[in-house]
């Protein structure tokens, strides 16, 4: 029984350090990735802009009204959890600027997808603007699961669709 209380007093002790850990890191914070497609902008521009049925994470996907004219859908993943987003700004094929819409989970921020014409193809660069309003995820983002992971997997999945380029 020792043990046990010897066990979760540790355990306490662990958690408090890593909130206070978190509280004392920036809410936001800022990541970039860019990839080179084989493709034209325009390829990249419709598979980022329409439903993702390309990305294994994503279960399901909605679309919802428009809330001040502009588009918004809904993605649900493996676990059956739900993110509303919103595009803020569409410049097809070369800007694409979405947002969480959600204002109730424990994160939130934009994704600012640039699409640039390169030789045979285009690069895709994606930058975060998040924001990580538990302490603790604040920590796990920070340490664990790096701010970039994300992108890498967004990336990953469409680089899979379309084909990688070269360089």
């Amino acid at each position: 029984m020792k043990w046990l209380f010897l066990v979760v007093g540790v355990l306490v002790v662990l958690v408090g350090l890593i909130a206070a850990i978190g509280v004392l890191l920036p809410k936001h914070h800022t990541a970039t990735l860019s990839a080179r497609f084989s493709k034209p902008g325009q390829a990249v521009w419709d598979a980022i802009s329409e439903p993702p049925d390309w990305r294994s994470e994503v279960r399901s996907f909605e679309t919802l009204p428009a809330r001040d004219g502009r588009r918004t859908w809904k993605e649900i993943d493996q676990r059956g959890q739900g993110v509303t987003y919103e595009a803020v700004e569409e410049s097809p094929p070369m800007r694409l600027v979405t947002r969480i819409a959600d204002r109730d989970l424990p994160y939130g921020g934009t994704w600012i997808h640039e699409i640039k014409p390169d030789a045979g193809g285009c690069v895709l660069t994606i930058t975060e603007e998040g924001e990580i309003y538990n302490p603790i995820f604040r920590f796990m983002a920070r340490f664990v699961f790096g701010y970039s992971g994300t992108i890498e997997a967004y990336m990953k999945a469409l680089q899979a669709k379309l084909g990688r380029g070269s360089g």
